[in-house]
């Protein structure tokens, strides 16, 4: 049989634009000497950009950009449904974005042949593709920049080890299960084996980092040594397997000399050596021209960019490929306000929009249906074991030696196997260089999957988040009295805060109460401060730069030069420290908003403090004379805090406490209220208060007030009657110490009794006791009956208690801050009743 390959041409035109089509044509004589001519196909016409619309009798989906468009619509629907509906189950978003590739490629929708031509026809994966590849350059660039040169340096022997057994053992694993590969054992050249066979070992011996930190962040075990340990393990483990990397891509290069991949490999040498002497100073040169606090100019960000793009052109001319250019950009460039700048104009579109369409082209290559026959479903088996012995052996290996208990060992090794962005790329970039089959990448991808996906339940099945995060009474030592401000024992100890912020508002304001509370007595008694930095953790890599840098007790400690908000608030606090003479020490709890509460209480319970003041959950602005609620999620953190705390709770509304600078000791002044109706947290409030009052620039004013309301079918009633004799006698043994202190004027406590009658009273008596102070302190849960006749219709701030949200309140004062203090008892609010902690009033609703 013969066969002879004829091309025809056929031009025509429309209205629009020309239409070429080249047909392939194979002619064959058949067995009787009949020629044959079969079509085998036509190559597509060049897509043009955009359309003149439906009207004008044009498909949309016939153009390049509205198709595009409609693609990336796609997929973002597709990632973020998925990374919903996997929430539940603990799973990074990589896992969604894997899935949604390939539920959009030839595994799933694919297989429908009008979806198939009208969404991702062949001739838009090019423009797809350069879009996609675009993002994932500057996405390299990114990660480069997560990568702290100096930090692995100082990385300790056991990570040290760990990354490089890690490493090397499921290197050598892979290699040899790529034996079992048809890729291997079909023939070919040395050389393509040889790539093959590198590109096998790199595949099942890379940790992503990335999905690492938000796994173990998720988990809540950043704040571990295992987490410490698994991160700086995972950021070495990075580095190495982008140097393999690249010698792999080098290695399936142009196969025409066996010098080419010398020649490749040196020219990257060279490129690298390039980029050291001169990306450090250059950059560092720009970035000293960028003010601290100032607007980045648009001509810096452009020319690093430009930069980024030059040096992609350049690897990519040199034969390896264009992401390696971008990411030895990100290593090499400064740290500091400058690249956090370009960080905070870049991620968002490149991390939540271009790069997910990278994931769609991995799943459009993914063709699960290749996997056929128990000989294709062994070589899955295969590839899932040697990825998961090859780092769980050699990590748990290291671990046991290095003399870690086998739970601790077995969950890091687990962790050390996950895969990410970094395994996609490597099998996109084998499969590009005609290394992988379509079947082997497939199984590659599936085998990416599985082991990030089992991650999480290895771990909490063998190494309990709970043991270390949850407090529990047996894992604080000290007594119940270090957990509150109020002291039976009357001794006087060193005084413990933590104080929480969202932002660099809340940083006047908390110094204020910080400098009310050091007292007089500050070698004697002392006070310890923690002012924790409320860090949400995203998918951003901005967060993960922050995650990779809390390498003590699981928190951040900031360079000087960072310019983010976090590097603010640890100057701020640091400066305040040494000028007062106050132990001050500035942290940063990185989490999701949805359990950061988990790290507030268990960084509390370490500490062992005595009380953790929040900021309120809305901000005031002075010109409306109104709180405005920022972020919903604030008050859910604060709700969880009281409600688990390990010691009391303080919710601070500042209405302007820290509109000016922070006063010095010599100049500070402040008046505070505390208005006392009874009960454990009115105690504690006053408690606060007399702490504050041994400052000799604070004023304090008691104010009880009493009152006998007899409310029909309430429980106040029933509840009184029961405890009206032992809560009496405390309150009345706290007044009756505030009362000798204001009578023998040793400080500036004044007390003023008052007795009403009516509701209207009090509210009058609040309005009084506003108009001459600067902050009030409310119990968050007073029990009075005066209490539950306080004209509150709804309480939109359960967080501050009945006379807390009354304070809020214009009618009372718009000027005074409002402090709502919750004392330790031992016990988690219950439901219901106690949407206002452990309040055991019912709040009156009048119509």
């Amino acid at each position: 049989m013969c066969m002879y390959i004829y091309t025809h041409t056929n031009t025509f035109c429309t209205d629009t634009h020309t239409h070429i089509y080249i047909y392939i044509y194979i002619e064959r004589e058949s067995d009787r000497g009949v020629k044959i001519r079969e079509k085998m196909g036509s190559c597509p016409p060049a897509m043009k950009a955009t359309s003149n619309g439906v009207f004008g009798g044009e498909s949309p989906l016939e153009f390049a950009l509205p198709l595009v468009i409609l693609q990336i619509c796609l997929v973002l629907f597709l990632t973020r449904l998925l990374s919903f509906l996997l929430r539940p189950f603990r799973q990074p978003r990589v896992v969604a974005e894997i899935l949604s590739g390939i539920l959009l490629g030839p595994s799933a929708l694919g297989r429908i042949a009008a979806y198939k031509v009208a969404v991702f026809p062949a001739r838009s994966i090019t423009v797809l593709e350069t879009i996609a590849n675009i993002g994932l350059i500057f996405f390299l660039f990114l990660t480069g920049l997560e990568i702290d040169l100096p930090s692995l340096r100082r990385t300790g022997k056991i990570s040290s080890a760990i990354a490089a057994v890690g490493m090397i053992l499921p290197f050598a694993i892979g290699v040899a299960s790529s034996l079992a590969f048809p890729e291997y054992s079909s023939g070919g050249d040395g050389g393509n084996r040889v790539a093959f066979v590198v590109f096998m070992g790199v595949a099942v011996s890379i940790t992503a980092f990335g999905v690492l930190a938000r796994i173990l962040a998720e988990l809540k075990l950043l704040t571990t040594d295992l987490g410490r340990i698994a991160m700086s393990a995972a950021a070495l483990n990075d580095v190495a397997a982008w140097v393999v990397l690249a010698l792999a891509v080098a290695l399936a290069g142009d196969k025409s000399s066996p010098f080419v991949p010398v020649w490749v490999l040196l020219s990257g040498f060279a490129f690298v050596i390039a980029c050291v002497l001169i990306v450090p100073p250059f950059f560092s040169f720009v970035s000293r021209r960028c003010e601290e606090g100032q607007s980045v100019d648009e001509t810096y960000v452009c020319g690093a960019l430009a930069v980024v793009l030059i040096a992609g052109f350049t690897t990519d001319a040199i034969g390896v490929h264009a992401i390696f250019g971008a990411f030895v950009i990100g290593v090499l460039f400064p740290k500091g306000y400058f690249a956090d700048a370009i960080v905070e104009k870049m991620e968002d579109i490149v991390t939540g929009l271009l790069l997910p369409l990278y994931f769609v082209l991995s799943g459009l290559k993914t063709d699960i249906t290749t996997i056929r026959g128990l000989e294709s479903w062994g070589r899955l088996l295969l590839a899932i074991a040697t990825a998961c012995i090859g780092k769980v052996v050699g990590t748990v290996g290291v671990s046991l030696l290095c003399k870690l208990p086998f739970g601790e060992s077995l969950a890091l090794g687990v962790l050390m196997n996950t895969k990410g962005l970094t395994e996609l790329i490597v099998l996109n970039i084998g499969k590009d260089r005609k290394v992988l089959g379509d079947q082997t990448f497939a199984i590659m991808v599936l085998m990416a999957i599985f082991t990030t996906f089992i991650t999480t339940p290895i771990v909490l099945a063998f190494y309990k988040p709970a043991r270390t995060t949850q407090t529990q009474e047996s894992d604080v030592s000290g007594s119940a009295c270090e957990r509150k401000m109020e002291r039976d024992d009357g001794v006087k100890t060193q005084l413990r805060l933590m104080l929480c912020l969202h932002g660099t508002r809340d940083i006047n304001p908390m110094i204020n109460i910080i400098e009310a509370s050091r007292g007089t007595e500050v070698k004697s008694r002392g006070l310890c401060v923690y002012a924790m930095h409320i860090t949400e953790l995203s998918e951003r890599p901005s967060s993960i730069r922050m995650v990779h840098k809390a390498r003590r007790n699981g928190f951040l400690s900031w360079n000087k030069t960072s310019g983010s908000n976090s590097d603010t608030v640890a100057i701020a606090f640091e400066a305040f420290g040494r000028l007062s003479r106050v132990s001050v020490r500035s942290v940063t709890a990185i989490s999701p908003l949805s359990t950061i509460h988990e790290d507030i209480c268990s960084s509390a319970a370490r500490k062992r403090v005595a009380m953790v003041i929040l900021p309120f959950s809305k901000h005031w602005k002075p010109l409306e004379k109104a709180f405005e609620m920022v972020r919903p999620e604030f008050q859910t953190i604060n709700m969880r805090v009281l409600e688990n705390s390990p010691c009391s709770v303080g919710i601070l509304a500042d209405r302007g406490l820290g509109i000016d600078s922070p006063a010095t000791a010599s100049k500070f002044s402040s008046s505070i209220a505390v208005l006392f109706f009874g009960g454990c947290d009115d105690r504690e409030a006053l408690a606060y208060g007399l702490r504050m009052v041994e400052h000799p620039g604070v004023s304090l004013t008691v104010v009880t007030i009493t009152g006998d309301f007899r409310l029909e079918n309430s429980r106040i009633d029933i509840l009184e009657e029961q405890e009206t004799m032992s809560r009496s006698q405390s309150d009345s043994q706290v007044i009756a110490g505030v009362d000798k202190m204001a009578m023998t004027g040793t400080k500036s406590v004044k007390l003023v009794k008052k007795s009403v009658k009516s509701s209207d009273e009090a509210v009058e008596i609040f309005r009084e006791s506003c108009r001459s102070v600067d902050i009030v302190f409310v119990g968050r849960s007073p029990e009075s009956s005066v209490v539950s006749s306080l004209p509150v219709k709804k309480m939109e701030c359960p967080e501050l208690g009945p006379v807390g949200n009354l304070m809020l309140s214009n009618e009372i004062s718009n000027s005074v801050s409002v402090l709502a203090v919750q004392q330790f008892t031992g016990k988690a609010s219950s439901g219901g009743q106690a949407a206002v902690g452990s309040a055991r009033i019912t709040v009156a609703e009048t119509p």
